[in-house]
């Protein structure tokens, strides 16, 4: 008997190699986990095909002739099948073989590309398999459909898994047999049964809830394990003094902390305070405060004799970071220099492209302690960065960086540091309790006083005299005093999109065999763009510039100081601004084929203008007719609740964009569970989860969970590793 660690070939050798190539399937669990896509009944209803469809259905050959081609040799049959309703028509230009088998009477499922001739629907040279040999005694009512595996049919993919189950043992199942009964839920022996040779839509609608279930249970089990082993940790208490450096800067604050600042700054402080190390995620709209919220908690650690440090995803945004609390803690970010504050520290900038004498000064204040607050890329995780004690690490835009990459910075502690999360994107509560439930989770909903309103609008470019129009707004802005951002998805006319442009592509069908894009437009690119406007009647005697991610951080330190300081009119960038930047007199924001853009990134974009007291104008420019990216510039357009669009958002994306496997190629691991439909499951789990986890907190006692964890631990590392 196999079981699921048993290899393929042996038991189907004849498609093993197919399945291995095509589709990275190696032994029985793989196949079993290979599910299928949909169902189909033995009857087919060939009034419904359409040309251009791959049609799959059980019919009967009602008419079968052959006769020998008029332009070359050999003979051809030509078949007509028949669902008892309606007819299609079948031609194979070689009758041998196929006109023994496809007589009047004879019942098979057919499968190929629906096309046309003499007005007439046909498939040409389709696959078949016979009833009778399919079903080898064993009639069943559902087909399962599955994608397709190189050139084997569908069938043979049924059949392969068929032949599996008829020699598979029971199934070891890592849900517990206490949760299965309280839960109403069948084995995995009878979920893999049911999923893929069902005789009734029941039996697959039980079969998908138990798999549904596990998916969140074992993702729940890895999430408590997490949060237990932070509990359990001890670290140094970091409440902070009274005088020190957060006092004074609080003293010198311009303005008000909203109710929400306070309330979250009250709670992040008194973590601090504990021997258990603080994971709280703090989310909020673009312009918050959360910035703020960070810095206050980063001067406590100071305070507390450690340092702090910021994790930022690119160097625009880490600049931009160290330009903000620079400027905004004077000369209290000067200690140990002569005019620097009583209370001062340093801030120190380090990222991977710094020059090797800078880098190496950068470092020695690190590991000093000189520098109480450093801001960094992703080169703050190198193995050679030392700090003298690290209390808090911040992460700034979470959903940038994976669990691993927040574990190699908190490893660089003497004590495990205290950990603050930040994101701009909103998340449902679902996605939180799924993806962040190792988190502790705090929401920034109320906007700073001096927040502009924006108003958002969808301008079709190929609407004669709405182009023109566009740019006269922005020479309107300018000529009031203002600045202009024109965001497009790519550098040059021969690059792909940007890191960090997270593009989207509308799918013709979502029940296709694989889902193709349309052929893409062309992409607006930065450089060719700033040409078209140098020469620009609209925007004649404005100063225009470029930024984008290729650019040296000394030339993109020079082009945002500029456009920071008022001497650039104009800004024609990629997603590099998309975070983080914050000029105040910008007013209006262009986005170039907005309809490649998500929800969430063009939410964020916008969130670049009207944060100087200055109403805000977005225009999204957009060449598609295609209705999905219609609706979602509408939704963009018609409202600025980023939480009502992060669902929106996070409706239209697969489940591996959630979880961020889509970004590294790999399986999301979740193929039943969809985060924002099933949230009674995800609570049901997560409590049963919590609960085993408290009273087994190794899993010792479960040794099948434990396996089922590690698994998942061990894919997310690899995925890391992958993008590190």
């Amino acid at each position: 008997m196999a079981t699921e660690s048993s290899p393929l070939r042996p038991i189907i050798a004849t498609a093993a190699a197919d399945f291995s190539k095509h589709r990275d399937v190696h032994t029985v669990g793989d196949l079993l986990a290979y599910w299928p896509r949909r169902y189909r009944t033995r009857e087919a209803d060939l009034g419904a095909v359409t040309p251009g469809e791959f049609l799959v259905g059980v019919a009967e050959v009602r008419s079968a002739q052959t006769r020998r081609m008029k332009t070359r040799k050999g003979t051809m049959l030509e078949v007509v099948i028949t669902d008892g309703r309606h007819e299609l028509d079948i031609t194979f230009f070689k009758a041998w073989g196929h006109d023994k088998v496809l007589v009047p009477g004879a019942r098979g499922i057919f499968a190929g590309t629906v096309g046309t001739y003499r007005g007439r629907l046909q498939l040409t040279h389709p696959g078949y398999t016979m009833l009778d040999d399919y079903d080898a005694g064993e009639r069943r009512d559902l087909i399962p459909i599955y994608r397709r595996v190189g050139k084997l049919h569908t069938w043979t993919v049924t059949e392969s898994v068929r032949r599996v189950l008829d020699v598979l043992d029971d199934v070891p199942d890592a849900l517990p047999a206490d949760v299965r009964a309280r839960r109403n839920l069948v084995s995995r022996t009878d979920a893999l049964r049911g999923i893929h040779g069902p005789d009734t839509l029941e039996q697959v609608a039980a079969a998908q809830q138990r798999l549904r279930y596990e998916e969140a249970f074992v993702l729940q089990a890895t999430l408590a394990q997490r949060r237990r082993a932070s509990a359990a940790t001890a670290t140094r208490a970091r409440a902070g003094q009274a005088d020190g450096l957060l006092a004074a800067f609080d003293e010198r604050l311009p303005f008000t902390l909203t109710d929400g600042q306070r309330d979250i700054g009250a709670v992040v402080a008194d973590e601090m305070g504990r021997e258990v190390p603080m994971h709280r995620l703090l989310q909020g709209e673009v312009g918050s405060g959360k910035t703020v919220v960070a810095l206050r908690a980063m001067l406590q650690a100071v305070d507390s004799g450690g340092q702090a440090a910021l994790l930022a995803p690119t160097e625009v945004l880490a600049a931009q970071h160290h330009r903000t609390i620079t400027r905004m803690l004077g000369d209290l970010a000067e200690g140990g220099m002569l005019g620097g504050a009583e209370h001062g520290t340093r801030v120190a900038l380090l990222t991977g492209s710094q020059p090797t004498a800078e880098r190496r000064r950068t470092l020695l204040d690190v590991v000093s302690g000189d520098a109480g607050i450093v801001v960094g890329t992703h080169a703050l995780l190198q193995e050679h960065v030392d700090f003298h004690d690290l209390a808090l690490v911040v992460v700034d835009e979470q959903h940038r960086f994976g669990v691993e990459q927040r574990d190699a910075l908190r490893a660089k502690g003497s004590t495990p540091p205290h950990v603050l999360v930040m994101t701009a994107t909103p998340i449902p509560r679902t996605v939180a309790m799924t993806v962040f439930g190792d988190l502790e989770t705090s929401t920034l909903r109320e906007l700073p006083a001096g927040r502009a309103p924006i108003t958002t609008h969808v301008v079709p470019e190929d609407r004669p005299g709405w182009m023109e129009r566009t740019w006269q707004r922005i020479a309107e802005e300018v000529r009031s005093g203002r600045q202009a951002y024109v965001v497009c998805p790519r550098i040059g006319d021969d690059d792909a999109p940007e890191d960090g442009a997270v593009l989207t592509v509308e799918a013709t069908d979502p029940d296709a065999d694989e889902a193709q894009a349309p052929p893409p437009r062309p992409l607006t690119s930065v450089t060719a763009l700033a040409t078209r406007l140098a020469d620009e009647p609209a925007l004649a005697g404005l100063t225009l510039e470029v930024l984008h991610g290729r650019m040296s951080p000394e030339d993109k330190d020079a082009v945002m100081g500029r456009f920071q300081r008022g001497e650039t009119d104009v800004l024609v960038s990629t997603t590099v601004v998309e975070v983080g930047v914050d000029v105040p007199n910008a007013s209006v924001m262009v986005v170039m084929d907005a309809d490649r853009f998500g929800v969430s990134q063009l939410h964020q974009l916008r969130g670049r203008i009207g944060r100087g007291g200055f109403p805000g104008l977005c225009l999204l420019v957009t060449g598609s007719e295609a209705e999905p990216a219609l609706t979602r510039l509408a939704a963009v357009a018609g409202t600025t609740d980023g939480f009502e669009l992060a669902r929106l958002d996070l409706a239209q994306r697969r489940e591996g964009d959630i979880l961020g496997a889509a970004q590294h190629g790999r399986r999301t691991q979740l193929e039943f569970l969809h985060i924002l439909e099933h949230e009674d499951v995800i609570e049901q789990a997560r409590e049963d989860a919590f609960a085993l986890v408290d009273a087994d907190p190794d899993l010792a006692d479960h040794p099948l969970l434990a396996a089922a964890v590690q698994a998942r631990v061990d894919a997310e590392q690899a995925a890391y590793l992958e993008r590190g």
